[in-house]
């Protein structure tokens, strides 16, 4: 098995796991790679260490968290967390780090598996539930930003959010 650091063109990093390097070569011929944020296909290997198993070992004490000093420059803009410390919101590429890639998708597939998906009818469906001609539900689908503007007008709350091909399927 190869695991592999995959970025797309969209600067979206992930990992990748292959029977071989042929086989990852051939699945993005095919096009079957794609960013699981983006659903980009233009997908580039990146350098990675190599993973050795040379038995087990005892866990290593975590670090202790450094909070850089206010006055210590800063490659990418920070927000508190929860400690009070400073943590990035995006590495110096200007690409969220990881940990929120891997949020937002989670909350993507929630989103996902918690609402209905209407595909073109989202406007006249939501107007239905509004105006109380069906029962009100969670629903997802495709609006025009001319249909989304109405809807909005007409008092019906809607929030275009895009979601990642990646969070309407499961991984493998």
């Amino acid at each position: 098995m190869k695991v592999l650091d995959l970025q797309c063109g969209g600067g979206h990093v992930f990992e990748g796991w292959f029977a071989s390097e042929d086989d990852f070569q051939q699945q993005k011929q095919r096009g079957l790679v794609q960013c699981p944020l983006c659903a980009d296909a233009h997908i580039e290997k990146r350098l990675s260490a190599p993973r050795l198993n040379l038995g087990a070992r005892e866990p290593a004490a975590a670090a202790p968290s450094v909070a850089l000093s206010s006055s210590a420059p800063s490659a990418a803009p920070r927000a508190p967390s929860a400690e009070g410390n400073s943590r990035p919101v995006a590495d110096a590429g200007g690409m969220p780090p990881p940990a929120l890639q891997a949020a937002w998708l989670a909350l993507a597939r929630k989103i996902v598996a918690s609402t209905e998906d209407v595909g073109e009818r989202f406007a006249q469906e939501a107007r239905r539930m509004h105006h109380g001609e069906q029962p009100e539900r969670p629903i997802r689908g495709q609006a025009t930003p001319q249909e989304t503007l109405e809807l909005l007008e007409e008092g019906i709350a809607v929030l275009p959010l895009p979601l990642p091909a990646a969070a309407k399927e499961t991984l493998q």
